[in-house]
């Protein structure tokens, strides 16, 4: 069978819409590598020429198809059954499975990888699809992402360590060496149905070592978590009001700094004084009592027309975000109004204070929704704890309030 033509493809697409009888136009021999086909099709008001990938198997015809003419040119389809298609039928496998065996560039894989984190419904897929879109710009979009070389990602994070940036480098490295590992394992993952495979054979930023991290041990005094309680209620200088009222929140409740930021009417339940997340930095649902000191605070404040309690101050339509409130804090203890504290911190003096006022360890745990590992917690105790969550949240207000009382007492 010789090879098609253009000319014969316009020849055989006048034939059928002249007679109304489907034709199927087959280029080349095939041996050993089945065909490609051109398959034309009369429609009432056209006529289809579609791309097949052709196959004998245990003894039956398969197909896929591979595009539709002249959309896909003679030329380009050739291409992609050969590229695709001839080398799997030659080895006895089914076409049906088959797809695009280019190796994914440095794009495919960022993106790839950040719908994956979206998917999962992981809150840090905003924050690596920014920082791999730079990544993917520096180190070459289009490029397959299996060329990449560990010298190349030396050389991106190096200038961002020599510019004092530490914890950036870190980052950058970390968005780098998670991409290709997940790029590593989703070659044979059998659930994920991407046609684009990467051909990786090493993870470039898997020898890179990690910056050395700094566990912090600092937490407020009492003396301290009173000074920066009394400077949020009445500041120096001008600030956006709902970024104070969030730390307070934060030293009040001691959840995590980004759930309180995105904190929206819908998570808010007045009747009965508890905020509750569906979702949260460890995936799971959290729900939590205010004390009376921070339900006081919350219900003073009127949420804006997109429902959030503290909304950014550029952008009304999204909330806070929690880099901001670090900047925030770090502004001001910088001119030593305030005690050096950073909001983690400040979850800490929490989870410190709190134990000072009678709180159990297990119920100021479950206050903070920290993972517990064992394996009654993890499998078995489905209890909720909101009574114990509620009496531990008593003692601390009560605490809280003596703290307050007793420094102005002390300024009297």
């Amino acid at each position: 069978m010789p090879s098609l033509s253009d000319g014969e493809i316009r020849k055989a697409l006048k034939q059928v819409e002249a007679t109304g009888r489907q034709i199927s136009l087959v280029d080349g021999e095939g041996h050993g590598t089945g065909r490609l086909v051109l398959v034309l099709k009369p429609m009432p008001t056209r006529v289809t020429a579609d791309w097949m990938a052709q196959q004998w198997r245990d003894d039956r015809r398969l197909k896929k198809k591979l595009g539709s003419y002249p959309s896909m040119t003679l030329s380009k389809a050739r291409e992609v059954f050969n590229r695709d298609f001839a080398e799997r039928i030659q080895k006895g496998r089914s076409i049906k499975i088959a797809g695009d065996t280019r190796p994914g560039t440095v794009a495919d894989l960022f993106d790839a990888y950040v719908a994956y984190l979206k998917d999962g419904g992981k809150p840090s897929w905003k924050e690596a699809e920014k920082g791999l879109n730079k990544i993917a710009d520096t180190l070459g979009r289009n490029r397959p992402a299996r060329d990449i070389e560990p010298d190349e990602i030396t050389e991106i994070i190096r200038p961002i360590y020599e510019r004092g940036k530490r914890s950036m480098a870190d980052h950058v490295r970390s968005y780098i060496r998670s991409a290709f590992s997940w790029g590593l394992k989703s070659e044979h993952d059998y659930r994920s149905t991407a046609a684009r495979r990467f051909r990786l054979t090493l993870n470039p930023a898997a020898s890179i070592p990690t910056e050395p991290k700094t566990i912090g041990t600092r937490w407020l005094s009492e003396e301290e978590f009173v000074r920066l309680y009394r400077w949020l209620e009445c500041p120096d200088t001008p600030v956006h009001p709902s970024y104070a009222r969030a730390v307070q929140i934060i030293m009040l409740t001691g959840q995590r700094v980004e759930e309180i930021a995105r904190l929206h009417v819908d998570q808010w339940d007045a009747r009965e004084r508890i905020i509750d997340w569906t979702k949260t930095k460890n995936l799971q649902p959290h729900a939590v009592p205010v004390p009376p000191l921070a339900a006081e605070l919350i219900e003073s404040i009127i949420p804006n027309e997109y429902g959030w309690f503290f909304p950014s101050a550029k952008d009304p339509s999204k909330p806070v975000s929690h880099g901001t409130l670090y900047s925030f804090i770090w502004r001001q203890r910088d001119r030593g109004v305030i005690p050096h504290a950073t909001n983690r911190d400040l979850r800490r003096t929490f989870k410190t204070l709190a134990g000072k006022a009678g709180v159990p360890k297990d119920i100021r745990d479950r206050l903070q929704n920290h993972a517990l590992q064992d394996v009654s917690s993890k499998h078995y105790d489905r209890w909720n704890y909101m009574v114990e969550k509620r009496g531990g949240m008593a003692k601390w207000d009560k605490f809280v309030r003596a703290m307050l009382a007793k420094k102005r007492l002390k300024a009297a």
